[in-house]
């Protein structure tokens, strides 16, 4: 039973330390819309997605008054289009991803992701198709979102596709210079990508999933930050038991959304994703955890641990609170989105190589981080490269969503707005790394996959 101090508790946590649900978003397959002819295709994945997620809006809205939560953002993820189009006898799939976009603005989502393909160990002709088309489908649309995975701890690095996206992200930048390059912030390289992400933009619905499903992404680093408060002085025990008992609370409230949520849909309930996630606004950042902790500003020494410390005791408390966790589970480190980073870069405090360091032991990776325009494709991949084999050799999910901003130069300031927020723009080590990425082909596995 819920006791009137557990709801006066929650209802603080909503009102005064910005507790919310990120996301509910809706996975649905798309693997019965097959066809050859694409106009077929693009009619069919319209209809599905129309039809299956007519009442995911309303019903987010139903659950915000009812239960007085905000769920910030409603989203739609489908199967990967370089499986669900492989079918199609087409030489562009920008149609496809107008598809998507205009199903998803007439059922009124935020995002829908799943304009993807899976490439870790080689590329179909869809997959090829998938990621020539990115630069032109990204300036066309609005809500589309795109990921690529690029590798995995059970089948190494695909360095082709690496080098490729290198010049893809440059090219997606040129695309939407008129909007601060805003196409590839819509755009993430994965390693270990998972199934059942329900944030963007990295979010798809595997082929492994049902039908259609419900996952819920919860947030919440100012309860996290506020709860910390109370513990200045004491013990990493005492630190890391707060951090567990909050997120548990946490976890909670997402719980009984998607509970509800899928009920009221008629839909599978998937995963609860337990990943702290930022806003620009002031007082929901990670950032202000690490200086809860006792660091100065993120950054300084001892945040790698700081953080590593904080995404282990979110796991721990989140999956106590629900049987079906999944996701991405832990903390994000997105630059732009994050106000704290922002000031931590500002201030000198936070360098790309800090935040590499810190993509170890977090939830993704490199995330919202915007560069100058001039930034060589090569230079690019090599930053994929090396997020990529930090997930691959420790069996963990990284990802690069980096903007290199057409026209911008360190220390100018990108706003993107909403969510996204702003970034200044990091330097990056221009040291050349072209003769090692030309050399195509794959990096094998590590030895430590091999545990059949």
């Amino acid at each position: 039973m819920i006791n009137t101090l557990e709801i006066l508790e929650t209802n603080r946590m909503i009102q005064e330390e910005k507790l919310d649900v990120r996301t509910i978003t809706m996975g649905i397959s798309l693997l019965d819309c097959a066809d050859p002819d694409v106009d077929v295709f693009n009619e069919n994945i319209y209809n599905k997605i129309t039809t299956k997620a007519k009442d995911l809006v309303k019903v987010g809205e139903q659950l915000e008054k009812e239960l007085g939560i905000p769920i910030v953002n409603k989203r739609i993820s489908v199967t990967p289009i370089a499986i669900a189009a492989a079918g199609c006898k087409t030489d562009s799939y920008v149609s496809i991803a107008k598809t998507l976009d205009r199903a998803a603005e007439d059922v009124g989502v935020d995002f829908i992701g799943g304009f993807s393909a899976l490439v870790q160990k080689g590329c179909t002709p869809s997959d090829k198709l998938l990621i020539d088309s990115l630069p032109e489908a990204l300036k066309v649309t609005n809500k589309v979102c795109a990921s690529v995975n690029v590798g995995s701890t059970k089948n190494g690095m695909n360095m082709d596709v690496i080098k490729d996206m290198g010049e893809t992200i440059l090219a997606c930048a040129k695309e939407t210079k008129d909007n601060d390059s805003i196409g590839c912030a819509k755009l993430v390289v994965f390693c270990n990508s998972v199934e059942d992400n329900p944030f963007m933009a990295g979010a798809y619905h595997g082929v492994g999933e049902a039908d259609t499903v419900i996952n819920v992404g919860i947030s919440g680093p100012g309860v996290v930050r506020s709860a910390l408060k109370s513990v200045r002085t004491s013990d990493f025990e005492t630190l890391c038991e707060t951090i567990k008992k909050t997120a548990f609370k946490i976890t909670r409230v997402g719980q009984l959304v998607a509970q509800e949520a899928s009920k009221r849909l008629d839909v599978p309930f998937g995963i609860i994703d337990l990943s702290l996630a930022p806003t620009p606004a002031v007082g929901d950042s990670i950032a202000d955890i690490f200086r809860e902790m006792g660091l100065e500003e993120a950054g300084a020494p001892g945040t790698t641990a700081a953080l590593a410390l904080l995404n282990d005791n979110v796991k721990k408390g989140g999956v106590m609170a629900s049987s079906y966790v999944g996701g991405l589970s832990g903390a994000f480190i997105p630059v732009s989105e994050d106000q704290g980073m922002i000031e931590a870069v500002q201030r000198g405090a936070l360098t790309l190589e800090k935040l590499e360091a810190m993509t170890c032991v977090c939830s993704v990776g490199l995330d919202m981080i915007a560069i100058p325009g001039d930034t060589k494709a090569s230079t690019i991949s090599g930053i994929i490269a090396d997020e990529s084999a930090i997930g691959m050799i420790n069996q963990k999910t990284t990802a690069v969503r980096i903007i290199p901003v057409y026209g911008k130069e360190v220390g100018e300031i990108v706003e993107f707005g909403g969510l996204l927020g702003y970034a200044p723009i990091m330097p990056v080590n221009g040291f050349s790394n072209e003769r090692f990425i030309n050399r195509g082909g794959r990096i094998p596995a590590p030895i430590h996959s091999f545990k059949n």
